[in-house]
C-alpha cells in the first residue's frame, strides 16, 4: 500500500539547506511512501478575522494537509524557535476552531543546520505545538543534522555515507511509523467505539 506524504519545509529560501535535505529524504524515501511538497510561500499571515473567508492559498494549503496521510516537516532553527513563516502555516492549518487539518496525521520532524545542535531547540518547540493539535509524532530516532556542503551532491544524492545510512534508516522508521499510526486510527479500528 502506498501512503501520500505531504512535506513541509521550514525555510523560504529556494538555496536553503534544509530543501537540500528534504530532497534528500525524497530520493531516499521507501517505495510505499508517495512524497509531495506542501508549499507554505503563499499564504498570508495569520489573522482570525479572516478565518471564515480565507484566500485560496489557505484553502489549498489546509487540502493538501488533510488529503495527506502523513506530514513531514523539515525545517531549520530560527532564534532557538519554529521560522515564522512555518509556524504561520500551522497556525492557518489549524483553523478555525473544530477544523484542525493537522489532528491524527503522523507526523515526523527532522532538519539541518550549520551549528552543532542542528535544530533540537526547534523541534523541541515543534513537538510542543503538534501534541496540542493531536498530530502523533516519531519519538526515535530523533533527526538533528550538522549540515556541510560535501555531505550532498547536486541533485540531492547523498555523499557522505554515514549520512546516507542515517537518513535511511530514519525514512525507514518513519514508514514503519505512519503504517502503525494509520493502522489504529483508520475507521472502525477498536479503538474507535468510544
Amino acid at each position: 500500500m502506498t501512503h501520500r506524504i505531504g512535506y513541509l519545509i521550514g525555510s523560504l529560501a529556494q538555496d536553503s539547506i534544509n530543501r537540500v535535505l528534504a530532497t534528500a529524504l525524497v530520493h531516499l524515501a521507501p517505495p510505499r511512501l508517495e512524497m509531495t511538497e506542501i508549499p507554505i510561500r503563499d499564504l498570508p499571515l495569520y489573522n482570525r478575522d479572516d478565518e471564515l473567508d480565507p484566500i485560496a492559498a489557505v484553502g489549498e494549503f489546509k487540502s493538501a494537509v488533510e488529503h495527506a496521510d502523513g506530514l513531514l516537516i523539515v525545517s531549520p532553527e530560527y532564534n532557538r524557535s519554529i521560522p515564522g513563516a512555518l509556524k504561520n502555516a500551522i497556525d492557518w492549518g489549524s483553523r478555525p476552531w473544530g477544523h484542525n487539518s493537522f489532528a491524527r496525521k503522523p507526523t515526523g520532524i527532522i532538519g539541518a543546520s550549520t551549528g552543532a545542535i542542528g535544530t533540537a531547540v526547534m523541534q523541541s518547540s515543534m513537538r510542543s505545538v503538534l501534541s496540542f493539535l493531536n498530530a502523533p509524532q516519531l519519538n526515535a530516532p530523533e533527526g538533528y543534522l550538522t549540515y556541510r556542503p560535501e555531505m550532498f551532491g547536486p541533485d540531492g544524492e547523498v555523499e557522505d555515507e554515514g549520512t546516507r545510512k542515517f537518513l535511511q534508516h530514519y525514512m525507514g522508521e518513519y514508514a514503519a511509523f505512519v503504517e502503525r499510526v494509520l493502522s489504529l486510527t483508520a475507521p472502525g479500528h477498536v479503538g474507535d467505539q468510544e
